[in-house]
């Protein structure tokens, strides 16, 4: 029979990091099945590898999802485990990382603070808990250690949240801003296709141009025609889609970035105004 599963997301990089914590959580657990989802979250970026996160649990079997975007490490900042509704633990540091994920889950059943030490490594450093306590933990807790041994119970009231931006409806526009710029320079945006339909008044249909404004795009804005694909584009066209990962709103160009295209960094205000309005 299959191992349990578990995932495993950090900003740690390509280097030697995530494969020590592969080590240490199958010494612990051999019969895991490790499901690397990211190690190239943008440093520090909790929001990023909350986003990221939150969109991939949902895909997943039931197991433990150990994060780890902790820049708050070694500080009071606790380490937690949390059981969500559906069944699946998430492990890593109080700092709003695995709010987002716990509410794709069907939210908090329990939360705990990690303070077992006899579940951790040895040795603890003070700069690197992914090795020494959310490893370890996670592979005790997939391996069918009760949630409730790792530390006591907490209020989930009390854990640090995070949500992410919102889109507003001004008019016949909808504002909105990048939560999340991928490796190619695709932008993706706040706010569902649904949200920009009811804005402009109309369906989505392919070709249906809108004006963009903000970031670096000069003038009035541009003009960016709504498509199902980056294939229904000429290569270095501009275009406004349905991003496959999350089902939101993205902007994109065929072949190239977005980014560099309109000057888009995180949190860059958007304005998505239809041109037949």
């Amino acid at each position: 029979m299959a191992g349990p599963l578990i995932s495993f997301l950090t900003d740690f990089g390509p280097e030697s990091s995530p494969a020590v914590c592969r080590g240490v959580m199958w010494g612990i657990a051999p019969e895991a099945r490790i499901l690397d989802l990211s190690h190239t979250v943008r440093k520090f970026a909790v929001r990023d590898g909350a986003f990221l996160l939150s969109r991939m649990v949902g895909y997943l079997p039931i197991g433990v999802h150990i994060a780890v975007v902790d820049p708050g490490v070694g500080t009071a900042r606790r380490p937690i485990a949390i059981r969500s509704a559906r069944g699946d633990t998430l492990v890593g540091p109080d700092n709003g990382l695995l709010m987002p994920a716990a509410r794709v889950l069907g939210g908090i059943a329990a939360a705990h603070e990690i303070t077992a030490s006899d579940l951790f490594l040895t040795k603890v450093s003070s700069t690197f808990h992914g090795r020494d306590i959310f490893s370890p933990v996670g592979a005790h807790l997939a391996n069918g250690v009760p949630i409730a041994d790792v530390g006591p119970r907490i209020d989930p009231s009390s854990l640090v949240d995070l949500t992410f931006p919102e889109p507003r409806i001004d008019g016949r526009a909808l504002e909105t801003g990048v939560l999340i710029i991928d490796s190619f320079g695709n932008a993706r945006l706040a706010g569902q296709p649904a949200d920009l339909a009811r804005a402009s008044g109309g369906e989505l249909t392919p070709g249906r141009a809108f004006r963009v404004t903000g970031g670096s795009i000069a003038g009035g804005g541009a003009d960016v025609a709504w498509h199902s694909t980056f294939g229904e584009v000429g290569a270095g066209d501009a275009l406004l889609y349905e991003d496959a990962d999350y089902g939101g709103l993205g902007i994109a160009v065929n072949q190239a970035s977005a980014a560099a295209r309109f000057g888009l960094e995180i949190d860059t205000p958007l304005r998505i105004e239809a041109r037949d309005t």
